[in-house]
């Protein structure tokens, strides 16, 4: 079972998911979402426990623990959206542009 974790402190890793979780059971992979450029815990994670039965329990008695001041949100993880892919568009070829000052018959005027 893929488990959603939610609401973690920012300051919890991989390691500390995992032992929170392994007092239920089996912990196959854990993992923290980390924010590509700052390299900083988004606040969530997952999961797997391949028993089901440890699975339910692990996630029946962490949703809504107090850790860190945080109350944890843990369910069942769903299956990823395909979204479809942004069209690559790259900056600068024909845009608009404007703005500043133009010299017309003697005259400055603002566009």
């Amino acid at each position: 079972m893929n488990i959603y974790v939610g609401n973690l402190p920012y300051s919890y890793g991989s390691e500390q998911l995992q032992t929170l979780f392994s007092e239920y059971g089996t912990v196959d992979n854990s993992s923290v979402v980390m924010d590509k450029f700052t390299g900083r815990s988004r606040g969530f994670g997952f999961v797997e426990m391949n028993d089901e039965a440890q699975a339910k329990a692990a996630t029946d008695a962490l949703n809504g623990m107090q850790v860190n001041g945080r109350e944890l949100v843990v369910n069942e993880a769903r299956p990823r959206e395909e979204r479809p892919r942004r069209e690559f568009r790259p900056r600068g070829n024909g845009g608009g542009g404007g703005g500043g000052y133009r010299q017309r018959e003697g005259q400055r005027e603002r566009f």
